[in-house]
């Protein structure tokens, strides 16, 4: 093993590290709403505040777009600058169509009196959403940085790696957007 790959698999490795510590984060803020996902002090419930059909639409939007980092990986690997650039791009309109979703579904909340401080149930529902977004706020960030990188300097050794970190911070978003789906949005609608 060279130097240079035995690099990127340090990176890749601390990379895996740094995303173990995200879960560690995410399962805290799962377990707060859980103990919490009742206490609504007369308020309302997630059966009463979710629409599953909208909330649907986000997921759309944000399973596509990891299928659209996966396609972009798969044209990386082969060499193919504008298709990389086509999944970047892609990629970034429909995270940004999520997070545009998730910031309304807060203002419509928010505006009709259910905001964070209502009861205990909206304080962690904000808290675990609202944390998914702001790392979805981080990866569009860091899709354009990555834009502006392969423009400049084209797909080299060290905008691979950096697509590669990215893939796998963008799917570990999706990942937990499925637990949020469901625990949160289905299991709160649906209210057994």
């Amino acid at each position: 093993m060279n130097e240079s790959s035995e690099g990127n698999s340090r990176t890749i490795f601390g990379f895996w590290i740094y995303l173990m510590t995200d879960c560690v984060l995410f399962a805290s803020l799962f377990a707060v709403y859980a103990v919490l996902h009742n206490n609504t002090y007369g308020g309302p419930s997630g059966s009463t505040l979710f629409s599953l059909p909208y909330v649907l639409g986000e997921t759309l939007l944000l399973l596509t777009s990891s299928f659209t980092c996966g396609l972009m990986m798969l044209a990386a690997s082969l060499g193919k600058v504008r298709h990389v650039l086509a999944g970047l791009v892609t990629t970034f309109l429909l995270g940004a169509g999520f997070l545009a979703m998730e910031i309304n579904e807060f203002h419509h909340l928010i505006s009709d009196g259910n905001g964070w401080r209502r009861s205990g149930f909206l304080s962690s529902y904000f808290t675990l959403v609202g944390t998914h977004g702001l790392h979805i706020a981080v990866g569009l960030l860091w899709l354009v940085l990555l834009t502006v990188r392969i423009l400049r300097r084209g797909l080299n050794p060290s905008s691979m790696r950096k697509l590669t970190l990215f893939s796998l911070f963008w799917h570990f978003l999706d990942i937990i957007w499925i637990f949020i789906f469901t625990i949160v949005y289905l299991v709160g609608v649906i209210k057994v």
